[in-house]
């Protein structure tokens, strides 16, 4: 087992290192700006049904939503960072300090967080428990809020 998991781990990193040589820095920012949005559009559709109730609760479309977050967290977004994809390489461009490779560490783990929240929100959005739900989305948008506090620059 700890072979399979040492082998996935390095393939993970070679994918890692292949996309970010096949891809020109301000196509990382973009790629990754666009799974951002596109999770942020998927939180707003849980967030009016779940949270705020301005639209009528949907299961279906509430797991639905939760499953893409989930899936995109899983994606292996972390290829689209480098060192050339920050504010101090590309200016208004992005919005990624360079304060992010000076702690790597801090950075991981803020990541494996917001993947752990992002699986338990699909987990119990497809139980269809809205009180979980409410406190699943909550731990979502902690975990990208720990990450904007930390690593994302004003403009």
């Amino acid at each position: 087992m700890k072979a399979l998991l040492m082998g996935a781990m390095a393939a993970a990193l070679l994918a890692s290192t292949a996309a970010q040589a096949q891809m020109k820095p301000e196509e990382m920012v973009e790629t990754r700006q666009a799974g951002y949005q596109f999770m942020a559009w998927n939180m707003g559709k849980i967030k009016a049904q779940v949270i705020d109730g301005k639209e009528a609760y949907d299961q279906a479309k509430v797991a639905a939503a939760a499953n893409t977050i989930a899936a995109i967290a899983n994606s292996g977004m972390g290829a689209l960072y480098s060192p050339e994809t920050t504010t101090e390489q590309l200016g208004n461009k992005t919005r990624l300090k360079p304060e992010f490779f000076q702690n790597l560490e801090k950075a991981g783990q803020i990541g494996r967080d917001f993947t752990a929240a992002a699986n338990q929100l699909a987990s119990v959005a497809a139980s269809g428990d809205q009180a979980a739900i409410k406190k699943a989305f909550g731990d979502v948008g902690g975990s990208c809020k720990s990450c904007h506090d930390n690593f994302r620059a004003e403009r």
